[in-house]
């Protein structure tokens, strides 16, 4: 059976290179629109309305021209679940079409969610919490590492990790991404910072570019705290004593009752073997 990806420019890593000549079950089939259903694996979630809309009134009058590809659903012996081209797939319901052309394939569900994501992230069709997610699921459902990941996607192990440390972000900056209030080198800035929620209404409200938001969480991160209340002279005295016997800052909150907690900064996996040590030692 020939590769109908086979030989197709601008496809990079992807699609030919995922599938082999001899896992392609059919080709140019065509079945009922009814029968399709999304992919469950689809990192994919917003769709831009006027770009649907224009790819609509495009197969309305031309049809579809790249065929979906799509495989047979685990769940139902008459369905096909959805690999790549769910905007065809919308496109094609609202224009009215009652059968789509498709290219049929046996692959499993790992294989259908690396396709999603190789097709979107190669297309740019993902925003930045869209391809964060996709490579989250490569980790925690198929055991991938960010390095395995970055070498499949054929993008840098850095890329990857900056990407993942979005989803730590708070949920209303992360929906400031998604609607693309914000960019992903904004983002990439307020990664970490206790006071990011206020910087990012700065940002959208001031329309800053990426180097004002640099500066200015440069500016913030210089500022004194302000303290609310003073801590008692014995618990500072106390935290120098440990911070300078460890090399490491130590916070003592010490409550009314002086039950409280005590918090090491360590700034390498030295440090923290080197804190775990001494407390083996020790008790």
């Amino acid at each position: 059976m020939i590769n109908p990806f086979k030989n197709k420019k601008g496809l990079g890593r992807g699609l030919s290179s995922l599938i082999g000549d001899n896992e392609i079950k059919a080709t140019n089939n065509k079945v009922s629109i009814s029968s399709i259903i999304p992919n469950r694996f689809q990192p994919r979630k917003n769709f831009e309305k006027q770009s649907l809309e224009d790819l609509t009134n495009s197969i309305r009058e031309r049809g579809i021209i790249q065929p979906l590809v799509v495989r047979k659903s685990d769940d139902s012996d008459n369905k096909f679940e959805l690999i790549a081209g769910e905007r065809r797939w919308q496109a094609a319901q609202s224009a009215g079409l009652h059968e789509v052309p498709v290219i049929i394939l046996n692959i499993d569900n790992l294989k259908s969610l690396e396709f999603a994501i190789v097709e979107n992230v190669q297309r740019k069709d993902l925003n930045p919490i869209e391809e964060a997610e996709g490579y989250k699921r490569l980790i925690d459902e198929f055991n991938y590492d960010q390095e395995k990941v970055a070498k499949f996607i054929g993008k840098s192990r850095a890329h990857i990790s900056n990407c993942l440390r979005l989803l730590t972000l708070p949920k209303k900056i992360i929906q400031n991404i998604v609607e693309d209030k914000i960019t992903q080198g904004h983002a990439k800035i307020l990664v970490g910072l206790e006071n990011a929620e206020l910087l990012v209404d700065k940002i959208i409200k001031k329309k800053l570019s990426v180097r004002q938001t640099e500066a200015l969480a440069r500016l913030t991160k210089n500022k004194p705290l302000k303290i609310k209340s003073s801590k008692d002279a014995n618990i500072i005295e106390m935290e120098n004593q440990i911070s300078s016997k460890i090399g490491m800052k130590v916070n003592i909150n010490n409550k009314r009752n002086n039950s409280g907690t005590l918090i090491f900064e360590y700034k390498d996996i030295d440090q923290l073997d080197r804190i775990v040590q001494v407390i083996k030692d020790k008790y």
